[in-house]
């Protein structure tokens, strides 16, 4: 079966002019495929491709595509006020890497969102500027009862990443920008994102090996088809809300839609579940009878469990995950299925990197190339 987006009925993007920055990457790539449908007369897309792939990049009439980083004086200066909506993608993908060079993280994150903003201010004929966020940056440190982060939780003094703090400036930023200059955005903060599309590798060498093994379900999906074990961190007793990419795509959509300029909105399924539950359900779906294997925890990561609250989007946005973790992790074990070639040639590209990476959050195990 080939994987095919949820078409829906979105009349407000047709003969609009679409900005997506970011749109090059896995979220953005899925984004510019509905967006499509629905008929813009451009959709400009602005990716320095330090996390993607050109070959992500749609070819298509209706698009332009400028390859640097928003936060460049001169492709910001070439933005007009002609756009109607506004997605701001780009990130320095993601917690590890911003360990690793916060610098970095600050360039590709905070500055980015500064700089746009600060451009866009005073353009009159933007309808919604849609701020993409991280859900995890609002998550406890427990690994007792959990209840779900709602869009007003409290914000911890304490933060994990570089990564987690700038999405929050990026957040803080909004606001500013919306009071000050009534720009009209909208915040909305994801939680674990996976899907087809994600490619293991993607883009440039950026200091460690979570350059390559980027989220859990990509990695653990990889590993099954290869028939390596997976290697679950501190017993897999972590918990997470995974929320499929073409939920997240329709969420998008939504924000830009019907979300309220100055508020936030989770886009999550609302599910609990664990990482070795996960692992478990990609074994039996991929036919990978390699033992699990355990290894240690992770010591910067202190969000054990977490899953978001629902309530306030399905209220404002009529938003609900409608694809379940099953469904989802077959639609991207066939999509890595279909792209394997891809997927091993971005992965390969980085081998001369990978056995002295600084990172210890990965297991050695899984820098194997084949």
């Amino acid at each position: 079966m080939i994987h095919q987006h949820m078409k829906w009925e979105a009349p407000e993007f047709t003969d609009e002019r679409i900005l997506v920055i970011g749109g090059a990457g896995f979220v953005g790539s899925n984004l510019i495929k509905s967006l499509r449908e629905h008929s813009p007369s451009e959709i400009v897309i602005v990716d320095n491709l330090l996390s993607s792939e050109r070959s992500s990049v749609h070819v298509s009439p209706e698009i332009t595509f400028i390859e640097g980083s928003i936060a460049d004086d001169q492709i910001l200066q070439g933005l007009t006020d002609d756009f109607g909506y506004i997605f701001h993608l780009a990130t320095f993908h993601g917690n590890q890497n911003s360990i690793y060079d916060p610098l970095a993280d600050h360039e590709n994150n905070t500055l980015t969102t500064l700089k746009l903003y600060e451009r866009v201010k005073n353009f009159k004929k933007i309808k919604k500027v849609v701020y993409s966020s991280a859900g995890c940056t609002f998550a406890e440190n427990t690994l007792n009862q959990t209840v779900a982060i709602r869009e007003d939780s409290p914000l911890p003094i304490y933060s994990d990443t570089p990564y987690q703090i700038s999405k929050i400036i990026g957040e803080l930023y909004s606001n500013y920008f919306y009071r000050q200059y009534h720009l009209p955005v909208v915040k909305v903060r994801f939680q674990n994102v996976y899907g087809p599309g994600e490619i293991l590798g993607a883009g440039k060498w950026r200091g460690t090996l979570a350059t390559v093994w980027r989220n859990v379900i990509p990695t653990f999906v990889y590993c099954a088809l290869k028939k390596w074990p997976l290697i679950v961190e501190n017993k897999g007793i972590a918990t997470r809300d995974f929320i499929y990419v073409d939920d997240i795509i329709r969420g998008l959509m939504l924000c830009a839609i019907a979300g309220i300029p100055g508020e936030v909105y989770n886009l999550a399924s609302g599910v609990e579940t664990s990482i070795l539950n996960v692992a478990t359900l990609i074994n039996c779906l991929t036919g990978n009878t390699a033992a699990i294997q355990y290894g240690p925890k992770r010591i910067w990561d202190h969000s054990n469990r977490r899953f978001g609250s629902t309530v306030k989007s399905k209220r404002e946005l009529g938003f609900e995950a409608k694809t379940s973790l099953h469904e989802g992790l077959s639609q991207t074990i066939e999509w890595t299925q279909q792209n394997s070639s891809l997927i091993d040639a971005c992965i390969q590209k980085h081998s001369v990197h990978m056995e002295n990476a600084p990172c210890s959050e990965r297991p050695l195990e899984m820098c194997r190339i084949s």
